[in-house]
């Protein structure tokens, strides 16, 4: 295929996804910046500035989500201009297939998927970071993601004092964020070997999660057999820290690609539930894959010659197919939060289903 030829699909497909694309997450950028709105109405510090901060911090994070779609409304744009001005019936005719002619917009779209993915993810997680820290501190009274004004708190932890494969369970009934350390009240450690039993227990009126460390005051320590001992100050070691244990409560939209792999390890090491963040990596790497199909999905439902007729019920039973793939990755998303499907099957179906789907359709239009 020429060179020429390529990059002249390339270009006209690339304008009309990131046009799509454009325009979708203002538009619903609008009804977001409209809601946080209404919600700052009974809010006094929440100014206007704050919230067009708020709804600018969050647009990333929205573009992220609308890409797949953008991606398949561009295409089908891009190809029915095509289309209709019989580029495609002339570069057609000169033989080049449709495999050749989808060569370049796939490539495309796969690129901007790995794009979005390596260098638009680390950015939008660190924004709607920064945009979750504002919506907590000004339109939000439940303290944040972790809730720990006053609340109670349990982790776990590897511990590796009194055995090598051994963990310790910390459950404290107030839990307090004082600046930049967590401080917890009525603590309770439950130190436990590899086998899970029960090693000692402490009881601390205090602890304070410091670097490297837990700083317990106020503590008795009590194991089988003997009577309970009073030991004061004590510390216990630990991987933790404040960051961690917020971000294990926060979204884990809020995390980067790069980063997510070894906070998956570290919450798996903790005691905490992992599912969410391994589901939303696994999205994130099968994001250039379900843009590449939502290309092709695009190319099979408007690379129809316009002399045949029903053009008009062929783009939108393409628009109806994009959005059913959309929808079927968002439920299969919700299962695999569940746990009912493994997160790699619950990431990666939806877009392997529509991706032969769509390699289907095109077989059947271009060889009959």
């Amino acid at each position: 295929m020429a060179v020429t030829l390529s990059a002249y699909i390339a270009r006209q497909f690339s304008l009309s996804v990131l046009s799509m694309l454009a325009a979708l997450s203002g538009l619903v950028s609008l009804f977001d910046f409209i809601e946080l709105l209404r919600r700052s109405a009974t809010k006094p510090d929440a100014t206007f500035a704050l919230v067009a901060q708020i709804a600018g911090l969050r647009l990333p994070y929205v573009a992220m989500q609308i890409l797949p779609f953008a991606v398949l409304l561009g295409g089908i744009l891009a190809f029915w201009r095509l289309t209709r001005s019989s580029e495609l019936i002339v570069a057609r005719a000169s033989g080049v297939s449709a495999w050749g002619f989808l060569a370049a917009p796939l490539g495309c779209a796969i690129l901007l998927g790995v794009v979005a993915t390596g260098i638009i993810s680390p950015l939008s997680s660190a924004m709607l970071g920064r945009a979750e820290v504002l919506d907590n501190a000004y339109l939000r009274t439940n303290g944040g993601p972790l809730a720990l004004s006053g609340g109670q708190l349990w982790l776990r932890q590897s511990d590796r004092e009194l055995d090598p494969q051994g963990v310790a369970i910390i459950h404290a009934h107030a839990v307090n964020l004082r600046g930049e350390a967590l401080v917890a009240r009525d603590v309770s450690v439950f130190r436990l070997d590899g086998a899970d039993r029960l090693l000692s227990r402490i009881e601390s009126t205090e602890a304070t999660l410091e670097p490297g460390q837990w700083r317990l005051q106020g503590s008795r320590r009590m194991t089988a057999d003997k009577l309970p001992e009073l030991i004061g100050a004590s510390t216990l070691p630990t991987d933790l820290t404040v960051g961690r244990v917020q971000d294990s409560f926060a979204s884990p939209d809020t995390l980067s690609v790069w980063a997510l792999p070894d906070f998956i390890g570290l919450l798996e090491r903790s005691g905490f539930s992992a599912i969410r963040h391994r589901l939303r990596f696994q999205e994130l790497l099968a994001l250039p894959l379900l843009a590449g199909t939502m290309a092709l999905v695009a190319a099979g439902f408007s690379m129809r010659a316009t002399r045949r007729g029903g053009v008009g019920r062929m783009i939108g039973s393409g628009v109806a197919a994009g959005f059913a793939l959309f929808v079927v990755s968002k439920v299969a998303a919700e299962f695999g939060q569940s746990g009912t499907l493994p997160a790699e099957l619950a990431a990666w179906a939806p877009a392997g289903a529509g991706l032969m789907l769509a390699v289907s359709l095109l077989l059947h239009l271009e060889d009959g």
